[in-house]
Order: C-alpha cells, then structure tokens, then sequence
C-alpha cells in the first residue's frame, strides 16, 4: 500500500465517525484467526493515552489494522522509537500519524511549569519535559490557550521523525515509501486535522 492511500483510508474512516455512521470493521471469530497468524497493520499511529483519543474508533479501523504507541503527551523516547522502527522495517508500514488532542492534560502540565513554575509527583514531570520545548516555541511563557503548544509538540515529533531518526526510518522516506504525518484531534466535533504533511 502506498502511503498516500494508507492516509486516504484514515480520512474516509474519520468522515464516517464524524457522520454518526461509523464503519464496522469485522469483529468475528473467523477475523481473530486469521490475525492469530500474522498481523499487517496499514499505518503506525503516535497517539496521547487519553481515553477519549482510541485512533480505532476515531477512524472506524478494527483488529490488525493499526500499529499504536500511545503515551501521554504522545512523545517519543526508545521504546516508542524502536516500535515505530519495527513497524516500519518488520511490518512495513507506509504511514506514521503523530496525533495531538484537544484539551490535552500532558501539554496542559507542560504549560504550568512553563507559567507558574509547577512540580509533579513521581515520573510525571519527566514525562512532560519534552513537551516543555513546544510550549516555549508556542510562545506560551504567560496565559494562552494550549492548542498551539498542541500542535508545536505534534509538529516537533514529525520534524524528530523525518530529520533525526535512524535510517531504519529515513531511508523510505527518501524512497517514498512511508511518509510522516502530523494530525490534531478535536474533541468535541470528533474531527481529524491532518494539518503537518511532508
């Protein structure tokens, strides 16, 4: 599958939750069995461990079709690197989608810090201290809303994952074969803003 098409498939799936129609993808025993053998997702998605941001539903996709890495904040460190990486040169993914959200409270922690000086309990800060950079580039030093330190966090994973990765990743971006996209996720429409293309 080429990426463009891989990116088509999300976009369909994505208009038809937004149209209270969404698709239903096979569900049944027969589906399970097949996938018990091998799976061959069609794209790898970086997404927030927000429960209500489940890529599947979003885009009507069901068992076996998406790879995800889901952290707060959705940000990258070795073990979402090397998942990325192994979905691209094991599975041979075509697409990366890196999706931020709406009201995200990983950006939202991150704004404290950067506004009002705050500290977190246990792993929590180090957690949101690579999305510290995108608030500051954001420009959110005093009192704004998060969505553009949102969408700078989505765009610094994008730009880390086509300029910086390994060659594991960015030799079939040179060749065409998989292509990195950053999206952002409303809440309440359910609408997906592909707004970071290459």
């Amino acid at each position: 599958m080429k990426p463009n098409d891989a990116l088509d498939i999300l976009r369909t799936g994505n208009k038809a939750f937004l149209s209270d129609a969404p698709l239903r993808p096979p569900l049944d025993r027969a589906s399970r069995l097949k996938l018990a053998a091998g799976q061959s997702p069609f794209a790898a998605y970086v997404s927030c461990s927000d429960s209500r941001v489940p890529p599947e539903l979003l885009f009507g996709r069901g068992l076996g079709e998406l790879f995800i890495v889901r952290n707060a904040g959705n940000t990258l460190d070795t073990v979402a690197m090397g998942s990325l990486e192994f979905a691209v040169s094991v599975l041979g993914v075509p697409l990366i989608v890196v999706m931020g959200h709406e009201a995200c409270g990983a950006v939202q922690a991150a704004v404290s810090v950067v506004q009002n000086n705050a500290r977190f309990p246990g792993n929590i800060g180090k957690l949101i201290q690579p999305i510290i950079p995108a608030v500051l580039e954001a420009g959110l030093s005093t009192g704004a809303g998060i969505e553009p330190a949102v969408r700078q966090n989505v765009r610094r994973v994008v730009a880390e994952l086509r300029e910086d990765a390994s060659p594991i990743l960015l030799a079939p971006q040179s060749a065409g074969t998989l292509m990195v996209v950053g999206a952002y996720y409303q809440l309440a429409s359910g609408e997906v803003d592909f707004f970071d293309m290459p």
